[in-house]
């Protein structure tokens, strides 16, 4: 003879579960999928202790800069060269790069511009290069940047720009930068090491400290 004393579960407490399993495995599903992402994201070994190396030589004029080596990769970031020839962060495979995304309407980039040029002047090699990206997008965006390059007779800072503005879309997307002018110093494979929102006085003691610093990491 059957126990009847305790009470069958109602079968909508059975969907009631049913639905939570559902619902626990979505989440699980979900998490795997952004986690999976996020992963393949990170092109690059973490690197934590060389982006410290950099943090520690960004102080007075430089503090701002943020050491950072958690995988980040830009080789393939793409822009073109005035001639509107396709490049990429990896076209300077071999280099150290100080990386500034500009635009000829952001009054801190122009005003930083002077900076970013005495610096390549002076670092600029087989071991370093600054290179600088324009943003500025829309209809006569390109002769705007050309027009405040040729005012300035900067020597060491060549047009590169991204009118799709998809480059520092991605920035914004990795949480890396949130305006202008933004910094990446990247490793000679394009890994991110340290990033700066905002300007900076670059050539100054503390900025060639930092340089130094990112350049002195392969010796």
């Amino acid at each position: 003879m059957s126990d009847t004393s305790q009470p069958k579960p109602e079968g909508r407490n059975y969907r009631a579960l049913a639905v939570l399993g559902v619902a626990v495995a979505g989440v699980a599903i979900a998490s795997w999928v952004y986690l999976g992402n996020a992963a393949s994201a990170n092109s690059c070994p973490v690197q934590a202790a060389q982006a410290q190396i950099v943090d520690a030589a960004a102080v007075g004029e430089l503090a701002a800069v943020n050491g950072t080596g958690e995988g980040r990769g830009y080789a393939d970031l793409a822009f073109k060269a005035a001639d509107g020839t396709e490049m990429t962060l990896g076209d300077f495979a071999g280099k150290a790069l100080l990386v500034n995304f500009w635009a000829s309407w952001c009054v801190p980039c122009r005003e930083e511009m002077p900076a970013l040029d005495a610096i390549a002047t002076e670092y600029n090699s087989d071991k370093f290069q600054v290179v600088p990206i324009n943003l500025d997008i829309g209809e006569g965006g390109l002769a705007k940047a050309e027009e405040f390059l040729a005012e300035g007779q900067f020597k060491n800072l060549p047009l590169y720009a991204d009118n799709t503005f998809a480059a520092f879309d991605r920035l914004k997307r990795e949480a890396v930068a949130v305006g202008l002018p933004a910094t990446l110093l990247l490793d000679p494979e394009g890994c991110e090491l340290a990033v700066l929102q905002g300007p900076a006085e670059w050539h100054s003691k503390d900025g060639k400290a930092v340089v130094e610093a990112l350049i002195g990491l392969r010796g």
